[in-house]
């Protein structure tokens, strides 16, 4: 889609393929820069070339030059500076379109019947996703072809709808065979009467949209935003009556690994790299797996070492369009404005360079999280203190341990240098195992797996037995020396008396999950500072954990046992928004898309940890908030 000025000469049977196949062969020569998922997209469509025979399925270089033709010479461009500009496509866009409508199967029909695309935010991905449904509206044959632009939300199928339609009243060839329903601006149907068909938007938002749609094609915009698969399952089923219908995908890279957008990119990732796993719905088939060949997938991605924010070499790669439609300057004034303002680092990271986030604002990157995690053996004995968050029959009832294991030099931005704790932690969850299963398909998490890992308990029942996890504590406490436990109210009343049982007398620390409400100091906390000539001790809360644990992890003060658990929540920990006056968060269990338990458990049984004063390391974290920010 590169700004010209003349008609593009047209594409001619013999040089369809030779214009898909120059593409890939330059992407895999290395003088297209792509990333690795679109190399083994190239490297798939010659082995399918050399191969494909024998699995029924043959390259229609008509059909491939009919699409091609049909934008090159029938579609212009709208808005800017390409306003009326004929739709040149980029050779990345020859490649999606001709292997799409070129590769057929044996009995003549598409090949392709899913196509899956992700690329940064700019690179033509609407434009392209509205022509191809023009091109199934007017040109692919089909009598009472319904074409729909599929989205989570209204505005969001106007969008590719638009497109279309502002394409349609730049044709004037398109225009005469055209009937548009609604004004300017606001149309909600377009009609090609000669074979009864039509292409309309339609969005989840809008609710029910009508009993049995019969979808010829299916455009689905901004994938990563659809909440479920409800929009697209309603059109798919309606495939059952089309021939050769197809499902097209188009999105930005997104930041929750448990969405249907997830699914999808993982599926087109392996379908081009060959591989498989036990749940796919693939059977094996010679040298494919039967199933995997009706996907097409086109996945923008960086690769491993890529630093999009020091290397513009790499930018390409998310961006195939770079250097037409979308500028290196441009891009260079957002990787500016992520170096200058952290909280729009993610969001920038996953709409422009393909980066999938863990959220739209992190806490902190996963390589920072992992840099302190790793597997190692339970220490022998030694100080303990505890965090317990707990559940009854959803979340999980998580004991966070935190053990110090000394002290380390920390220099201050001012030159000075403190002398910090270090400490050791993990995690232990349980969850019910009656709800199990369920559970681990409705929050699309793998709890099944982590349980027969050993990363999760789930004890039989439909609820958390506090009895069980009370036993646990017991056993710590006969191992280690526990010194505090710090807990929220919720259901602490029940667990303490399970406590009772055992005779746990380590010292039991509120710790409320919230930050407008600081927990008051046990009386015998008090008296001990009174007595010493202290300043009163102040209570435990989640903004002083919080930022505690943060500087635990980036100054590598901590190491984390391995436990995806973990890894999980803090991934997912989400804040209140905004942050209160003085700066202050605290995690939010109901604005997290993960359950964010162990996470919650950690903050805490760091925050008894770090509460009252080291002989080494000055004041305790509620007093010292000058000494945290390193």
């Amino acid at each position: 889609m590169a700004m010209r000025k003349t008609q593009t000469k047209r594409c001619s049977k013999g040089e369809a393929l030779k214009r898909v196949s120059a593409y890939a062969q330059a992407v895999i020569d290395g003088y297209v820069v792509a990333g690795p998922h679109v190399r083994n997209a190239c490297r798939r469509h010659f082995d399918d070339l050399a191969k494909g025979e024998e699995r029924g399925l043959w390259f229609d270089e008509d059909a491939a030059a009919h699409v091609l033709n049909f934008f090159e010479q029938g579609l212009k461009l709208s808005e800017g500076q390409f306003d009326g500009r004929p739709f040149d496509l980029h050779p990345s866009q020859v490649f999606k379109l001709g292997s799409i409508f070129g590769w057929k199967r044996e009995d003549g029909t598409r090949r392709f019947r899913t196509v899956y695309i992700e690329e940064g935010k700019g690179n033509g991905k609407s434009p392209f996703a509205g022509g191809v449904g023009l091109y199934g509206l007017t040109a692919d044959g089909e009598a009472g072809a319904q074409i729909y632009a599929a989205a989570a939300k209204k505005d969001q199928a106007q969008i590719l709808f638009q497109d279309a339609c502002k394409m349609v009243r730049q044709s004037p060839a398109l225009s005469k065979r055209l009937t548009f329903s609604g004004g300017i601006g606001k149309e909600f149907n377009v009609a090609h009467h000669r074979s009864q068909s039509f292409f309309r938007p339609i969005s989840k938002e809008a609710g029910k949209t009508g009993s049995g749609p019969r979808p010829h094609f299916a455009l689905c915009d901004e994938v990563h935003e659809h909440p479920d698969r409800s929009i697209m399952e309603m059109l798919q089923r309606g495939f059952k009556f089309r021939q050769q219908p197809l499902l097209l995908m188009i999105t930005n890279s997104g930041s929750d690994r448990n969405s249907v957008c997830w699914e999808e990119r993982e599926r087109a990732v392996r379908v081009v790299s060959g591989t498989k796993t036990p749940d796919d719905e693939f059977s094996y088939v010679g040298e494919t797996w039967d199933g995997s060949d009706s996907v097409f997938a086109y996945v923008c991605s960086l690769d491993k070492d890529d630093d999009p924010l020091n290397d513009p070499a790499c930018w390409v790669k998310a961006n195939p369009l770079l250097g037409t439609i979308l500028t290196y300057e441009y891009l260079a004034g957002v990787v500016a404005e992520a170096r200058d303002v952290p909280g729009k680092l993610n969001n920038i990271l996953r709409l422009h360079f393909c980066v999938w986030t863990d959220a739209d604002k992190a806490w902190m990157p996963r390589a920072t999280v992992e840099k302190v995690m790793s597997e190692w053996d339970l220490p022998d004995g030694g100080p303990l203190y505890l965090g317990i968050d707990l559940s009854s029959s959803k979340d999980m009832t998580v004991i966070a341990c935190i053990a110090p294991t000394g002290v380390r030099e920390i220099e201050r931005r001012d030159g000075s240098v403190v002398n910090l704790p270090t400490f050791d932690a993990w995690v232990e969850a349980w969850t019910p195992g009656d709800t199990l299963a369920a559970r681990t398909s409705a929050d699309k998490q793998p709890y099944d797996v982590w349980e027969r890992n050993g990363y999760l308990n789930a004890p039989e029942g439909p609820r958390i037995r506090y009895d069980i996890v009370a036993a646990r504590v017991a056993e710590l406490d006969r191992d280690y020396d526990i010194q505090a436990i710090a807990y929220d109210n919720y259901a602490y009343a029940a667990f303490k008396e399970e406590l009772d049982v055992y005779g746990i007398s380590a010292e039991q620390l509120p710790h409320p999950q919230g930050g407008k409400i600081r927990a008051r100091p046990s009386a015998e906390r008090l008296e001990a500072a009174k007595n010493a000539g202290e300043k009163p001790p102040l209570g435990l809360w989640m903004p002083g954990s919080v930022a505690e644990l943060e500087n635990l992890i980036i100054d590598g003060r901590i190491r984390l046992r391995s436990n995806p658990v973990l890894m999980t929540a803090l991934m997912g920990a989400t804040f209140n928004h905004p942050p209160d006056p003085h700066g202050n968060r605290w995690f939010v269990k109901t604005r997290a898309s993960v359950r964010i338990d162990a996470a919650v458990a950690l903050a805490m049984a760091t925050g008894a940890a770090t509460d009252r004063p080291n002989p080494d390391s000055g004041p305790s974290v509620y007093e010292r908030r000058g000494i945290l920010m390193l």
